[in-house]
């Protein structure tokens, strides 16, 4: 592969192309921690509860790893119809009734999950420069950076609408290729509930110049190293959620709810009643997923299609501040 190369292109094939982070033999949790890892029982108790709720007994999980959550949510309700996506083959693990592709399957009534799946869509990334923004570029092999051509004009629309840049060098991260993602997987639903779990941002972070440096980063064996582009690690950035949501809605979906994970575990998950070391444990891994500076703070965006309604549980969560990670 030749470089320099804008980032999208760069990190495409490092994440995705033979040989590629993604395609290794580990996976995800042998570099970094989500909250399927954290507790892959506790987040499908959560989706099965807002599964139920809103009257859905099929579960899309996009970006589904090894297969942690859907085998979870398999051993919970296994009259559950489950369906995972990714890159990878079928897990050997996963039980036999789950269904595996590579690509969204088209139509019908589902949840649609989508857990930390948007930060890794391979996206440009742009600094302003004295005669305005430029594309980077990326040394796929060093992770050395320069400036190459002027954005596309779709991505510069995109910047104006939603990542304004004020300062020289100011950096972002362009989401038209994240908008584009979840405007296909939210078009794959005849009707239910699409959902959207990562770190991310809004417009008014952004035009304050909160993430001015942009927010690029990669992990690798449980750190955060350079994000150098060459396949020995994950090179993600956070996710504009406003953008993503008008996404949506341009699909066909009501833009409903944008708020924290602490936020909709506490709707969905009522601390355990009963005591002992099982309860205790439970309250412990609880904690974890709702740490407003941790994985509490991930962002949540639920939207439903299709006549389906968020369920009830949810009513009276408003919008709240999530997570960047930076």
């Amino acid at each position: 592969m030749a470089g320099p190369l804008p980032y999208r292109a760069a990190v495409r094939d490092a994440l995705y192309g033979p040989g590629g982070f993604y395609r290794r033999p580990e996976g995800p949790a042998g570099h970094f921690r989500t909250s399927v890892h954290a507790s892959p029982l506790l987040l499908a108790e959560a989706v099965a509860r807002l599964a139920e709720r809103s009257g859905l007994r099929r579960v899309v999980d996009v970006g589904a790893g090894r297969g942690e959550l859907l085998t979870a949510l398999h051993g919970l309700d296994p009259g559950l119809a489950l369906h995972g996506v990714d890159v990878v083959a079928r897990p050997d693990r996963l039980p036999s009734a789950v269904a595996w592709s590579a690509r969204l399957p088209r139509g019908g009534t589902a949840l649609l999950l989508a857990h930390e799946w948007l930060d890794d869509v391979p996206l440009d990334v742009v600094e302003l420069a004295p005669d305005g923004p430029r594309t980077v570029l990326v040394d796929p092999v060093t992770g050395a950076e320069s400036l190459g051509p002027r954005p596309r004009r779709a991505d510069r629309r995109w910047l104006d609408a939603w990542w304004p840049l004020r300062r020289l060098g100011d950096r972002a991260e362009v989401g038209r290729s994240r908008d584009a993602a979840w405007h296909g997987a939210v078009r794959s639903l005849r009707g239910g509930l699409a959902v959207a779990v990562d770190y991310g941002h809004v417009r008014a972070e952004r035009a304050a110049g909160a993430y001015a440096a942009g927010t690029l980063r990669g992990h690798r064996g449980g750190r955060l190293v350079p994000p150098v582009p060459d396949s020995s690690c994950d090179v993600t950035a956070a996710v504009a959620m406003d953008s993503v949501a008008a996404a949506g809605v341009a699909a066909g979906a009501r833009a409903a709810l944008l708020t924290t994970q602490r936020a909709v575990l506490g709707a969905l998950l009522p601390p355990s009643s009963s005591g002992g070391a099982a309860a205790l444990e439970r309250q412990a891994r609880l904690a974890e997923l709702r740490d407003p500076d941790g994985l509490g703070g991930f962002c949540w965006l639920l939207q439903a299609l299709g006549g389906h309604a968020l369920p009830a549980a949810l009513d009276g969560l408003g919008t709240a501040p999530c997570r960047s990670l930076v």
